[in-house]
């Protein structure tokens, strides 16, 4: 049977939640000692932060009583930060020395990016595992370089009207090229329920932005006409203010607009992945993570930061817990499979890549 949001469930096949047990007092002191280290070692620490992190998420995020974990090592983690470290370093004494010259490189840049993307989602995907089996991206170089660098080129000279198309284009490399042992993820989200997220999105921006706009502009205008005021000087200042407010009252809307986003673009991602004949399903919901980032904010804020790691735990949490894998036969003996076709192939190296460039 099919439910709205367009995941179709076997009858009788129960959904396997993913369960998340990590605390924040728990995470608390590794993200303390994590960013002591990273200060005191100048941020070379970071990428051994990144491990200490990653696994400690990994390994609390369980899905039939099995947990996660990731493997990755701190110094191809180095390696790569130290690489956008040099990138940058070089864009910005080229622009220092020629504007011209910082017009090269910044386009070099830009070539080269699509590579290190696709080695970097390489990287990460086979450092993590569930039941001591790892997963795999196999999509290439030339692929990444369309999804990367030809889409969001589209996206630049079509005026954002192709956003939604290239989007739908980057999840379905990542999510296509990937599998877990010999089983291969599959992306089934069409271009359109993109266009359907963005369009809703873009409504929700521009009609209360218009509304809020006009009626301040036209209140603080008559205002200051109505009370008979002639000065110029003024008159700016009464539409500064209402400026200022439509600033405000800007920001708030986008204090909305982001969970919404969020909340609809996990559900329509993951409710159209599925794993060999299993399929995933997401059910988050706006207002929840509303309630989560506002909260987070002022504890964050009342805290000087130090409720960082909690609000951490909380999000993914909330995340985690309302993404499930819906069945299509017997998991226990679907894992039990992929654990043998691999070991029957043997383990790849060859093509271990060990750049990570991602933060």
């Amino acid at each position: 049977m099919d439910d709205p949001s367009g995941v179709t469930q076997r009858v009788g096949a129960a959904p396997s939640p993913f369960e998340f047990t990590g605390t924040g007092s728990e995470y608390f002191r590794i993200w303390i000692v994590n960013l002591a280290l990273t200060l005191i070692t100048l941020g070379i620490y970071s990428a051994s932060a990144k491990v200490r992190r990653l696994q400690y998420f990994y390994r609390n995020t369980s899905l039939l009583g099995n947990s996660f974990d990731y493997h990755g090592d701190p110094m191809a983690i180095l390696k790569g930060r130290l690489i956008g470290v040099g990138l940058l370093m070089l864009y910005n004494g080229a622009a220092y020395w020629s504007m011209a010259l910082a017009v090269t490189v910044f386009l070099l840049l830009i070539a080269v990016m699509p590579w290190l993307i696709q080695r970097s989602i390489t990287f990460k995907l086979f450092n993590s595992s569930y039941r001591g089996l790892r997963l795999r991206f196999n999509g290439s170089v030339g692929d990444a370089y369309n999804v990367f660098l030809g889409w969001p080129v589209l996206v630049v000279m079509t005026f954002g009207l192709l956003l939604p198309l290239a989007h739908q284009r980057i999840k379905a490399y990542q999510h296509n090229h990937s599998a877990y042992g010999t089983a291969p993820f599959n992306f089934s989200a069409d271009v359109g329920s993109f266009y359907v997220v963005y369009f809703k999105l873009l409504g929700m921006i521009l009609a209360p932005v218009f509304l809020i706009g006009v009626t301040a502009a036209s209140y603080g205008l008559f205002a200051a006409m109505g009370s008979g005021e002639r000065d110029p000087v003024k008159l700016i200042q009464n539409m500064m203010q209402f400026f200022v407010l439509l600033a405000v009252l800007y920001l708030g809307l986008f204090l909305i607009i982001g969970p919404w986003y969020a909340a609809r673009t996990q559900n329509l991602v993951w409710n159209h992945t599925a794993l060999g004949a299993h399929r995933f399903s997401s059910r988050v919901r706006a207002r929840d993570l509303l309630i989560l980032y506002v909260t987070n904010f002022i504890l964050i804020v009342l805290t000087l930061g130090l409720f960082k790691p909690f609000a951490d735990i909380r999000l993914a949490r909330y995340r985690l817990t309302h993404m499930a894998l819906q069945p299509q036969g017997n998991l226990d003996e679907f894992f039990a499979h992929e654990q043998q076709a691999v070991n029957a192939l043997g383990e790849e190296t060859a093509n271990i890549f060990d750049v990570d460039i991602s933060f």
